[in-house]
């Protein structure tokens, strides 16, 4: 059994018309929001095997507040630059070459990729991935390399307005 976390970053700021896409930080709702989810999640009792980020700024500062939040090793915390604006394919390619000893592994990217990925991998029709939103998947599978090819089950959804 492998399980899937697939975590949107939270919400980002717009004020510096400078920045690059890359570079833009967590706005005031997103620093608000993030340590909640973190919370919430760490409160399920799921574990976390290892964390694959993508490196820009808003995806990989929510990645490291969860990765406190859940006591994440740094050893145990990776940044990809493939995750940036992914699509469903590139996603899988790097999941399916996670180390197998990882039974619960959670990512954290952008839409529309990660929408698209939940869409691909399971039967949870979802429009979009809210941020800091965190939907985990569930596969009857004994290798990463098998998600290639496979659907799993949707078994944890939470968002943040979700207890408004």
């Amino acid at each position: 059994m492998k399980r899937l976390f697939i975590v949107r970053h939270a919400k980002s700021s717009w004020d510096s018309p400078y920045l690059s896409d890359f570079d833009r930080p967590l706005n005031n709702r997103g620093k608000r929001d993030l340590p909640d989810m973190a919370k919430r999640f760490l409160e399920t009792g799921y574990q976390v095997d290892l964390i694959i980020a993508s490196p820009a700024e808003r995806a990989w500062t929510t990645a490291k507040g969860f990765a406190e939040t859940l006591s994440i090793a740094d050893e145990k915390f990776l940044d990809d630059e493939r995750f940036y604006h992914a699509g469903t394919s590139t996603l899988k390619e790097v999941i399916s070459v996670v180390d197998d000893s990882v039974d619960n592994l959670m990512i954290f990217g952008h839409n529309p990729g990660l929408t698209s990925l939940i869409g691909d991998l399971s039967d949870f029709n979802l429009y979009n991935l809210p941020t800091c939103a965190a939907c985990g998947i569930a596969f009857n599978i004994g290798s990463w390399q098998q998600i290639l090819n496979t659907q799993g089950e949707k078994f944890y959804y939470d968002f943040p307005k979700s207890r408004a």
